[in-house]
């Protein structure tokens, strides 16, 4: 009789499965909430907005939904800079309350973040999907060596940044973050660091700088998407409604909790996981590059 029953609800949970995947509205939703979840938790995590996980992930899921090819990556991009403002907001605040944010920096080195990232929206404009994704995955994969054979600090040490450094390392790391859909700390967590930040400082205010890219930089695909008449399905300009409203929600409750675990590791490893995840991304992206 115990067998007969659980051979029965086997069975039950087989058929709801199914009809879940048949259902393409609930799959869309069960989809991204499923990847929602580590997304928001390696926001917190990394210090970053997630864009490295999420627009591989949306491109996909976009690709699948016949969107407009001209557009797939465009939309991809514009709705990860919307997801990761509030995503970032929250790990902002708790990486703040930890005293992992130069406040100083964000105000200096920001204000030419922003202004890269409005040149970038532009040029991500003119742009089709085949070399976005290109850019995209050069862009990780570089990144990606970096951190994985970067030797830490010994000391945690900060050096003033000089201001001529802040305008070149603020424009490139805005301007680059634009096509690619990320608050630019996978550029400025190295660039931090290098300059002797530890890493939890650097990843706090990386988070600070990439809250400030990805409003900009949201607002620049949404009004880019409206004035091209892009017409994307339940999109304003480049920005999925449906999809931002799943991700919010879940992600900015996992970005505490990402925020407050990199506090509990060893700092001399959190770099080689970041460079470990960047290098799997840029590989995987760089593949679809010359299946497209």
């Amino acid at each position: 009789k115990v067998k007969l029953n659980t051979k029965i609800w086997i069975q039950a949970k087989g058929n709801l499965l199914n009809s879940i995947l048949a259902n393409d509205y609930i799959y869309f939703i069960f989809l991204m909430a499923i990847t929602a979840v580590p997304v928001g938790f390696v926001a917190g995590l990394f210090g970053i907005g997630g864009g490295v996980v999420m627009v591989p992930f949306l491109f996909y899921v976009y690709e699948s939904l016949n969107i407009d090819p001209n557009y797939i990556m465009h939309l991809a991009v514009g709705t990860s800079f919307g997801i990761i403002i509030p995503t970032s907001f929250v790990s902002v605040m708790t990486h703040y309350k930890l005293g992992a944010v130069d406040t100083n920096l964000v105000k200096t080195y920001g204000i030419f973040a922003v202004i890269g990232v409005s040149l970038g929206t532009i040029f991500a404009v003119y742009l089709n999907t085949k070399n976005m994704v290109l850019f995209f995955s050069l862009v990780i994969f570089l990144l990606s060596l970096y951190l994985l054979f970067l030797k830490e600090q010994e000391t945690s040490i900060t050096i003033s940044i000089k201001q001529k450094y802040k305008i070149i390392f603020g424009l490139i790391s805005g301007f680059i973050s634009a096509p690619m859909g990320i608050g630019g700390a996978v550029m400025n967590v190295p660039i931090f660091k290098f300059f002797g930040y530890s890493i939890n400082k650097a990843i706090g205010t990386a988070a600070a700088i990439g809250f400030f890219i990805a409003l900009f930089g949201g607002i620049g695909f949404v009004i880019t998407g409206s004035y091209l008449k892009s017409n994307l399905p339940l999109s304003i300009g480049f920005l999925n409604i449906p999809t931002f409203l799943i991700f919010i929600p879940i992600t900015t409750f996992m970005a505490r909790i990402g925020a407050r675990t990199v506090h509990k590791i060893d700092k001399k490893k959190i770099s080689k996981y970041f460079g470990l995840l960047l290098f799997i991304v840029a590989s995987k992206f760089l593949y679809e590059y010359f299946t497209i």
